[in-house]
């Protein structure tokens, strides 16, 4: 069993965890070694099926990742991560497989991972349901971009991109819509096939206008269902951030509670970098977490 995991806590009031490891970071064999044991035949099989030692180990990292954070959680702090069990929802989202046996009530913990070869990432939050999804910022299509996003956003998106006649910001809002997207849809928990990018539009909206770049902290982000497309859907609340100034990770949570004139809270975000067993590190308020889209208040 890992030697060192720090119990964490999330309040009753509405607070989002994001927990992140960088896959270069973690070098030590004998450690890796430790997080294959912490897995399930069936999820080391999974990950060995992955083509190269660095998509084998983003996947490794990633199931480390969540049965670690998950375990930070639990009340009496000693739930082994090995013991843990999961489910997938009818599209595909992950769940814990709680045993329910002998009174015990499961928490209410939602949580929700993301990677690439470069980063993993876990959000974690109490009562409300999460999508997160993590992009490189120089990520490249092999299609032009307005081809591309012809093809998967709406009529609404594709107009304001094609407004952008700088190539780069161009391919940087394209990779910020997306992240925005694929968030929501995870925090659906339905999945791209159930929820295509073209039935929904991500609005973005300054204090000054109506503007679709993403480079304000005070650029409010809304989502509107092309079925109701009158109505700007006020479940939800996003956050979109720039990690370690070389990728994006967009976070939507399903909203719990509002302010006045029915104005949601900030959302209420803790960020950490950690190598689990090794060391945690807190970032979020410096210079590796810069909010660029939504209302976010960092601890």
């Amino acid at each position: 069993m890992l030697s060192f995991l720090r119990r964490s806590m999330l309040t009753r009031e509405p607070e989002t965890h994001l927990w992140y490891v960088v896959p270069d970071e973690v070098k030590s064999a004998p450690l890796l070694s430790k997080y294959m044991e912490l897995l399930p035949q069936s999820e080391r099989d999974h990950v060995l099926g992955f083509r190269g030692d660095q998509l084998q180990k983003s996947a490794l990292l990633a199931r480390t990742l969540v049965r670690t954070t998950i375990a930070r959680y639990q009340v009496d702090g000693h739930l082994d991560p090995r013991s843990l069990r999961f489910k997938r929802n009818i599209h595909g989202k992950p769940e814990v497989e709680w045993e329910t046996k002998d009174g015990f009530c499961p928490p209410p913990l939602q949580f929700n991972i993301s990677h690439t070869s470069s980063l993993v990432a876990c959000g974690v939050t109490m009562n409300s349901l999460i999508g997160i999804d993590v992009e490189e910022k120089r990520r490249r299509t092999k299609n032009n971009i307005l081809a591309f996003a012809k093809r998967y956003f709406t009529a609404h998106e594709v107009e304001h991109l094609n407004a952008i006649p700088d190539s780069e910001l161009q391919q940087q809002e394209f990779i910020k819509l997306w992240t925005l997207k694929e968030a929501y849809v995870k925090a659906l928990g339905k999945g791209f096939s159930s929820s295509p990018f073209n039935t929904f539009t991500i609005r973005v909206n300054t204090a000054a206008q109506e503007s679709f770049c993403l480079n304000q902290a005070s650029s409010g982000i809304a989502v509107e269902t092309l079925d109701s497309p009158q109505n700007l859907t006020n479940n939800w609340q996003f956050a979109l951030l720039e990690l370690m100034g070389s990728h994006y990770v967009a976070i939507c949570l399903e909203r719990q509670e509002t302010g006045g004139a029915g104005k949601a809270f900030p959302i209420k975000l803790t960020a950490r970098k950690t190598i689990p067993s090794v060391e945690d590190e807190l970032v979020s308020g410096t210079n590796a977490v810069v909010t660029i889209g939504g209302s976010v208040t960092q601890f």
